[in-house]
């Protein structure tokens, strides 16, 4: 009978020390968030607001170099961070974004457009900076392959864990992310509640409205690699133009009116040319009348 109670109680010990391992596991995810060199003020604001709302996101200096991408990875380690999100800008103008898992991947590329900052937008919304979240996902994430693999990597990137660093135990505004036009659009709101403190009105889900914060931009999907900055293309957008083939159509149809209106301007000169010849050889004609 010792022997059976010893062996009930060593069972019993490991369930209990297996649920407080469960009980202990946390979701470690911290971000390291850097830029290159060239960025603009609109950008940095960006980068800003964005470091404002997400308290386990930890900023660092510019990265000289754009070509070794792969030393963001050591950056990360040193960091103590699993994700990064680097912003790469190309002649002081386009901003692309990288977000990665550190350091095996996937890593994706975007475009980021029509970009508009909290102080630049003044919306009424706001929020306690440090408090949690909630993600909320178009339903055409679900549809294809590239954009379950995107949610998935928002989800670690821009979901602030529970007890990360300067978080606050609170839940007061809403992220969402929506595709429309092949293009994923980020919005930031307010979760207002009407007279919330007052213990004789029932909570009705009507009285729960958003108000926009900001920021603002627009994200165009380039690229999916299947390492981290680097590796094998798992997905590349066909209906993606580079900006400098949109700039080199729109100088190419302003050359055109350019033309054009030049040539307008030669004929009308030939017709008021001619038209000064014919009235010059008609006065000669009357005068040797």
């Amino acid at each position: 009978m010792a022997t059976i109670f010893k062996l009930a109680k060593a069972v019993a010990d490991n369930k209990e020390e297996v649920s407080a391992e469960k009980k202990s596991t946390k979701n470690k995810q911290r971000v390291l968030a850097l830029s290159s060199r060239g960025i603009n003020y609109r950008q940095r604001h960006l980068l800003n607001d964005l470091e404002a709302l997400l308290p386990h996101f930890k900023k660092d200096s510019k990265l000289d170099t754009k070509f070794k991408l792969g030393v963001l990875n050591e950056l990360a380690e040193l960091n103590n961070c699993n994700n990064c999100v680097f912003f790469e800008v190309r002649k002081r103008q386009d901003l692309y974004m990288w977000t990665s898992k550190t350091p095996n991947g996937p890593s994706i590329k975007f475009h980021v457009q029509n970009i508009h900052t909290m102080d630049e937008l003044k919306m009424t919304g706001n929020c306690l900076k440090g408090s949690r979240h909630i993600l909320s996902f178009d339903k055409n994430f679900e549809s294809e392959p590239h954009l379950i693999l995107i949610k998935e990597v928002f989800t670690h990137i821009f979901g602030v864990p529970k007890g990360a660093r300067r978080s606050k135990p609170f839940i007061d505004h809403v992220i969402s992310f929506t595709i429309a036009d092949n293009r994923i659009w980020f919005r930031n709101f307010q979760i207002v509640e009407k007279d919330p403190t007052d213990p004789n009105k029932k909570f009705n889900d009507k009285d729960v409205s958003l108000v926009e914060i900001g920021p603002r931009f627009v994200l165009n999907v380039i690229r999916i690699f299947e390492g981290s900055f680097c590796g094998a293309t798992v997905y590349a957008n066909p209906e993606f133009i580079t900006p400098n083939q949109i700039r080199h159509s729109i100088n190419i149809q302003k050359a055109a009116r350019y033309n054009k209106r030049k040539m307008a301007q030669s004929k009308r000169q030939l017709k008021i040319a001619n038209i000064d010849m014919s009235e010059d050889s008609a006065n000669e004609s009357n005068k040797e009348d």
